[in-house]
Parts: C-alpha cells; sequence; structure tokens
C-alpha cells in the first residue's frame, strides 16, 4: 500500500546508482530488511549529507510506492557512531555483522530482537574503537553471530546430544544434527572441546557487552560450528566474522 513510512532504520549497505543516487538496504524493527532509493544524494548540496552512509541509525521517513524501492525522503541521525569510522578493524566488524544481518534476515518479516542486537554490536564497536586491542576479537563477534543464530531459531542444541540426547561425553558437533553429539555419534561430527562447548552456552546466555574470552583454537571451533549450523539449516555461508585485520 503506497504512503509515509516513518521508522528507525540502520543503514547496512550503500550503493551508487546513477549520478547522483545511492541504493539503500536498511533493516528496519518492525519492517525488516527494506530497500530503498536516495535520490540526489551524492550531490554537493544534498540535504542528507552524509548520514545515508552504511552503519548510520537513524529515524528515517520513505515513501513506499508500487515498485520494490521505497524513497528516502527525510532522514534524522539517532547515532552516526562517529569513533567507529576511524578504526580499520572496527569498521570491518560493523561491515561483517551487517551483512551477517542482512543475509540471514534479508525478507520483510519484523524481528525487533535483530534490529536491537545489530544497533548493540555497533554501539560496542563504537565504544571500543581506537583502544589498544585487548585478546582476540574474534570473540564478540562470534558472540553475536550466536545470538544471531538464536533469533533465527537456529541455535545449536549444546545441553544434550542432537542425535540420541545423551548428556554425558558430549565431544563433537554435527551442523546436520543441530549441535554437540557424543561419542557414539561423533561419525559424521567433528572434534568440540570443553571450551568452546562452554563459550558457545555462556554466549549465548550472557549480554552481548559480557562476552566470554576463549582461545584461539576453542573460537575456530566455534566458527566452524557455527557455520556449519548455517550450511545445514539456512544454506548460507558468511564471511568469516573477523577479517585480516582483526
Amino acid at each position: 500500500m503506497a504512503g509515509l513510512v516513518k521508522t528507525e532504520a540502520v543503514v547496512l549497505r550503500s550503493i551508487r546508482f546513477g549520478e547522483a543516487d545511492r541504493i539503500l538496504h536498511l533493516y528496519t524493527p518492525h519492517r525488516g530488511r527494506v530497500g530503498a532509493i536516495a535520490k540526489g544524494v551524492r550531490r554537493a548540496r544534498s540535504r542528507f549529507g552524509g548520514r545515508l552512509e552504511p552503519f548510520f541509525r537513524l529515524r528515517i521517513e520513505l515513501h513506499e510506492g508500487r515498485g520494490e524501492l521505497m524513497t528516502v525522503t527525510g532522514a534524522h541521525t539517532i547515532d552516526g557512531h562517529a569513533r567507529l569510522r576511524g578504526d580499520a578493524r572496527a569498521l570491518d566488524a560493523a561491515a561483517r555483522a551487517c551483512d551477517a544481518v542482512g543475509r540471514l534476515f534479508e525478507t520483510s518479516e519484523p524481528h525487533p530482537a535483530v534490529f536491537n542486537l545489530l544497533c548493540r554490536a555497533l554501539s560496542l564497536l563504537d565504544e571500543q574503537a581506537g583502544r589498544a586491542r585487548r585478546g582476540d576479537r574474534s570473540a564478540p563477534a562470534l558472540a553475536f553471530r550466536l545470538k544471531l543464530l538464536l533469533a533465527a531459531g537456529l541455535a545449536p542444541q549444546l545441553g544434550a546430544c542432537a542425535s540420541c540426547g545423551e548428556r554425558e561425553h558430549l565431544v563433537g558437533f554435527s551442523g546436520a544434527a543441530g549441535g554437540v553429539v557424543c561419542q557414539s555419534c561423533e561419525a559424521a561430527s567433528f572434534p568440540l572441546m570443553g571450551e568452546a562447548h562452554g563459550f558457545m552456552a555462556t554466549a549465548l546466555a550472557l549480554p552481548l557487552h559480557e562476552a566470554p574470552d576463549a582461545s584461539a583454537p576453542a573460537l575456530g571451533q566455534v566458527e566452524r560450528a557455527i557455520s556449519a549450523t548455517l550450511e545445514h539449516h539456512a544454506h548460507v555461508r558468511l564471511a568469516p566474522a573477523v577479517g585480516p585485520l582483526g
């Protein structure tokens, strides 16, 4: 139905279009992912300034017509995450977080919890930008992805063997089974150390800013578990949670 839409949104991606326009991928709390065109935004005197760039959290006004793309008619900054933009690692992490949300939640189905989680992740990256590196940055990025799995209904089973229900001797992880597996069911799994198992359980239970630490080998197994779950159950393959700069 055509009309004016007012909503909060995070800019996931901004793509040059034509001589002066941009196509925006937005994530909103009550309309999921939407596409919009910002006309004339690349002109020097555009009234939107630079606020339609990736990672901006906005209060945005859109005109919804009959086409697939809405038209941006107004935008007001809630948080521009200025510090994040001066830190290459934080910028890379923000891009990977937005890409994960855009690919896992690519429809118009509303997921307010996902919107709030993304906003919190970007705020944390902004708060921590420019600080001396402490430990492996994979931990918060993987905690974020685990919470996305939970929101998508794909959280791995961690309390018992995903194949037989055994609660002891959980030694592996199977993406096909959807969680940890015991010694008797480990044929199609990969090894999972106790530290990796504990990280996943704790990260799912705690707020994002309290993401636990873990060793690099354990975090590598966590990333593999997340990737296997997504590939088997969502048919999605994401880029690594942390890039070369991480």
